[in-house]
């Protein structure tokens, strides 16, 4: 599959010069969770010219630096440095774990901040990376936006087949039966529940209990609020009879 085939990268993509590409690739792809975007594009000399690995959903682009026609090369484990690479993760802890035992340097320890949970490390290849884990999912989506998207469907096999070659979405598993997490999207979901197929959009609301007695006031149906790890849930249903759920952090 071409690169200009999978999905579209980031308006800022970072873009590393490192002395061993190869080695870098499966670091990354290890440590951060990441996918192979594509096969890497070999110079001449046999060096990987070009690289991208998919992180959530975002790119990150590499190639092995010393070209003569493009002056960048790979840093050698500095001990300062020019830029720091933000990564968001869901466990900075078991990132942070997986990164030291593959061979990176810890500058600060996994720590909680008013604005998540952080750490820093210095990857082999001379990058540092700040992780971070936003603990308040309400900082990414604003209230009243769709805050994930669940494709419901009769067999997951064959959905999962489909929508890998159309759309190049990977899957892992989810937090429910037969449910699985499109794993290059941060808010896409695939659910086969045996029932018709469509698709169950989740708003998130910053008053869920307010927001379910305004639904019944207004002609429509307020489910039950379920507690969930990732916080508060209920199904509910508008007039016309569509079905969507409500979230609050």
């Amino acid at each position: 599959m071409t690169y200009s085939a999978l999905v579209r990268p980031a308006t800022i993509t970072p873009y590393l010069a490192v002395a061993d590409a190869a080695r870098a690739i499966d670091w990354y792809v290890t440590v951060f969770d990441g996918h192979r975007r594509g096969e890497p594009y070999l110079m001449p000399d046999g060096r990987i010219g070009h690289a991208e690995i998919g992180v959530g959903d975002a790119v990150l682009m590499l190639a092995e630096g010393g070209f003569d026609e493009v002056p960048v090369v790979a840093p050698d484990n500095p001990t300062t440095f020019t830029q720091s690479l933000h990564i968001q993760v869901e466990d900075v802890d078991a990132v942070f774990t997986r990164a030291i035992e593959a061979g990176a340097t810890a500058e600060r320890q996994p720590e909680d901040r008013g604005y998540g949970r952080i750490a820093t490390l210095v990857d082999p290849f001379g990058h540092r990376w700040l992780l971070n884990a936003i603990t308040v999912r309400s900082s990414r989506t604003p209230v009243g936006e769709c805050d994930y998207l669940t494709m419901v469907v009769r067999d997951t096999d064959r959905a999962k087949a489909f929508y890998g070659a159309v759309l190049d979405w990977e899957f892992t598993p989810g937090t429910v039966e037969n449910g699985w997490k499109v794993a290059n999207h941060t808010n896409i979901g695939l659910w086969g529940n045996g029932g018709e197929p469509g698709a169950q959009l989740c708003f998130r609301v910053a008053d869920i209990r307010a927001t379910l007695t305004a639904i019944a006031e207004h002609g429509g149906t307020a489910g039950e609020v379920q507690e969930r790890p990732f916080g508060l849930l209920a199904d509910c249903v508008d007039p016309e009879g569509t079905t969507f759920y409500l979230y609050q952090t």
